[in-house]
């Protein structure tokens, strides 16, 4: 296990560069993400140490392949020449090499797609790079794959995704105003109403600010999830069950002590006609159980069965109110 008890500065970028080593792996067990999580936090240096070994550690990997195949070219002009030319020649090829990663993404711009799914539509997206996106209905969101990065843009909705490792290109996905790294990972992002929630269930991500957005960063784990209201300064992490939280691709949401508002946010993306909810005190009010995604009228009675409420249709669409409340 790493040392989390050194602190000159020599041994914390040895340390930084081994808590790279073993994330960019992904096989970092929970003993272990605790201990990194505690060195992480232990000093301020730690965290500015690990932040410029990824750095060094994602800018040699986009830089090997150029680097590489210039120099076999090389070799197969001069396969048996080692004189002066030649090893002056290995500084304008590395500049070259490094030009080139410069360069190249400014020359080959990525295309940007744009995905979008119905109400109650999914739809599983192969991305070029090995990853794969499940899109939850309702979901909007755009992919830009590039030399140096990929980047998705979260516009409303929820989607799974699971993450080809590649430590050279960076997994970026915008979330409104916070930004979700990923080093090669398996989890759920979910973005309804202002509300961000982002649930790992393998690997680890980091959620942080966006540009100019006020706010700390966080690093989690598998079984962790952080819940997050835009534009406030309200994050919470908390313990969570990954399996849980993805079953909507199977058609079932569980809920384990989750307000009445965020259930009737997912169902509004899985049906065209909307739900509404009345009472701000009825939206609080926590659910626990499964539904089964099938039928709007047969959901909405089983989440009858969770929480006293009766569905009044209006032209706007159904309105939720406690059970014997006045219209109004």
């Amino acid at each position: 296990m790493i040392n989390a008890r050194r602190y000159d500065d020599d041994a914390r970028r040895e340390d930084a560069a081994a808590w790279v080593v073993r994330l960019e792996a992904g096989d970092l067990g929970d003993a272990e993400a605790a201990v990194f999580d505690a060195w992480l936090s232990a000093a301020s240096e730690n965290a500015r140490a690990f932040d410029d070994a990824l750095s060094v550690s994602q800018a040699y990997a986009a830089a090997a392949d150029p680097v590489g195949l210039a120099l076999a070219n090389r070799r197969e002009r001069h396969p048996r020449t080692f004189d002066r030319r030649v090893i002056a020649g290995f500084g304008a090829l590395a500049a070259a090499a490094a030009l080139a990663v410069v360069v190249a993404p400014q020359l080959s711009a990525p295309q940007t797609q744009t995905y979008v799914t119905a109400k109650g539509e999914r739809r599983t997206l192969e991305l070029a790079d090995g990853s794969t996106v499940e899109m939850n209905g309702g979901t909007s969101l755009s992919v830009a794959l590039a030399q140096d990065g990929r980047r998705v843009a979260l516009d409303h909705g929820q989607a799974v995704f699971d993450v080809a490792h590649e430590p050279g290109r960076p997994f970026v996905i915008a979330a409104g105003d916070r930004t979700v790294q990923v080093v090669g990972t398996q989890f759920d992002v979910r973005r309804l109403d202002g509300r961000l929630s982002v649930t790992v269930a393998r690997g680890a991500v980091e959620v942080r600010p966006s540009e100019g957005a006020a706010g700390r960063a966080y690093r989690l784990h598998p079984g962790q999830r952080l819940d997050h209201r835009e534009g406030l300064a309200e994050t919470q992490v908390a313990a969570a069950e990954p399996a849980e939280v993805l079953a909507w691709r199977s058609g079932r949401l569980v809920y384990r002590e989750q307000p009445l508002r965020d259930v009737v946010a997912d169902l509004n993306q899985q049906f065209a006609t909307p739900i509404r909810i009345e009472d701000p005190t009825l939206a609080a009010i926590p659910i626990s159980g499964v539904l089964v995604i099938d039928d709007q009228a047969a959901v909405i009675r089983r989440l009858a069965l969770l929480v006293p409420i009766s569905a009044v249709r209006s032209d706007a669409g159904l309105i939720l109110r406690r059970d014997g409340a006045p219209a109004r």
